[in-house]
């Protein structure tokens, strides 16, 4: 499989991540107002957090669609999945019995399913950051190695 395939795979892995999860606390904003409020971490800045978090979210969705801004979208989705793993560490030493605002199907994992998943998705932004940062197959300078190998 050719790199350029993998690294969109793994940017409309994330894409369809990131929309699922950015609108899903948009829909549901009282829902995921009310479950960061929980945390003692964020309560705080829950208010805050609750339009931030999606809004980020649906930019790095639109970042990672678009080929003159993957490369951006792919870091900035290592940055979120950082982020989030972050906070799940937090909450496995805080109190793992608070609700996720994931939503939908990533809200029913537990706080080490969450952990799991997002070390997958770490290294999955890693990997699309390291393969498109490599010369493809057709760029000039492969191609004269070739002639002249």
């Amino acid at each position: 499989m050719k790199k350029e395939t993998i690294v969109e795979i793994i940017a409309y892995v994330f894409v369809i991540l990131f929309l699922y999860t950015g609108i899903g606390k948009l829909m549901e904003y009282d829902v995921a107002k009310e479950q960061i409020g929980l945390s003692p971490l964020l309560e705080p800045i829950a208010q805050e957090v609750v339009i931030i978090l999606p809004v980020l979210e649906i930019v790095t969705a639109l970042l990672l669609f678009f080929p003159k801004t993957k490369k951006y979208g792919l870091k900035a989705s290592l940055a979120l999945m950082l982020a989030f793993t972050g906070y799940v560490i937090y909450i496995l030493g805080y109190n793992d019995q608070l609700p996720c605002t994931c939503g939908g199907v990533l809200e029913k994992m537990s706080w080490p399913q969450h952990l799991i998943f997002n070390g997958v998705m770490i290294v999955m932004s890693l990997a699309g950051i390291i393969l498109s940062r490599l010369p493809s197959r057709n760029s000039d300078s492969h191609r004269g190695i070739i002639a002249n190998g």
